[in-house]
């Protein structure tokens, strides 16, 4: 069984983050580049399976500038099999649907049982990534899970809401997404991340998966403009002088809040 995780490298979490007012991007210099959290919590359903059973071959798969490869070694130190990369300077900027057209193309190519992936990236919160390729690669898709089972003939877990927690199953091959709320993921050992100075990453274009990043018939979202966020103003401060009540009813309607 192959399975596909799909990592991100994001900006630091712990570091500050700001927006290029000139391409209306997060700046992402390189050495302040991470693997998204959420998504080596994928990572390690996919490396538990390959414990358990020999047979599973974990591949993680990105789309990522030249810069981040450095950061998808983490990936193969934890304990991926190998890596493969999708770098082109036409996807810089890239919206969702073409993000998932191209991970897709690429899940694809490579060939897959399972794709696991983070329910939400932490730089850009869309969340819709997951969904998006199911559909392009027309197979199931268990979207937040916060717990789950890989076997060869399927995919369970369980999936938490604010009324109640559901089981989901579904046939392989699958795309599975995953909460926070899994199991930390491991860390890499000495072992690991010498033998990820050794191991492959494939790096692909979007001629090797024949897409075009600017066809004129798929729709696109673009940028059309950008500026900085404004200054937080003061807020309204209401002192009880009897009338709070009737203060505060009236600040809820006059802002549209009630």
């Amino acid at each position: 069984m192959r399975i596909l995780v799909l990592v991100k490298a994001v900006p630091d979490t712990y570091g500050d983050r700001t927006v290029s007012l000139e391409t209306g991007l997060a700046d992402r210099p390189q050495d302040a580049l991470v693997l998204d959290e959420i998504d080596e919590r994928a990572l390690e359903v996919a490396l538990r399976a390959a414990d358990a059973d020999p047979e599973v071959e974990v591949v993680a798969l990105a789309m990522a500038p030249a810069v981040a490869q450095s950061s998808l070694r983490k990936a193969l130190a934890m304990g991926a099999a190998r890596a493969v990369q999708v770098v082109d300077e036409a996807l810089v900027g890239a919206d969702l649907m073409l993000t998932a057209e191209v991970l897709a193309a690429a899940a694809r190519r490579v060939g897959f049982d399972a794709v696991l992936a983070g329910d939400s990236s932490t730089d850009g919160g869309g969340g819709a990534v997951p969904a998006a390729m199911a559909e392009l690669l027309a197979v199931p898709c268990a979207t937040a899970l916060r717990e789950v089972e890989l076997a060869p003939e399927g995919v369970a877990g369980v999936r938490a809401s604010d009324a109640a927690a559901v089981r989901i199953e579904a046939p392989l091959p699958a795309v599975v997404s995953v909460t926070e709320a899994l199991p930390a993921p491991r860390m890499p050992n000495f072992k690991g991340i010498m033998a990820a100075k050794k191991k492959e990453i494939e790096v692909l274009s979007l001629a090797d998966l024949g897409i075009d990043a600017e066809a004129p018939d798929v729709a696109r979202s673009i940028m059309i403009a950008v500026r900085e966020r404004p200054p937080r103003a003061a807020g309204v401060k209401i002192v009880d002088a009897g009338d709070a009540g009737e203060r505060l009813a009236e600040f809820l309607v006059e802002n549209r809040l009630a």
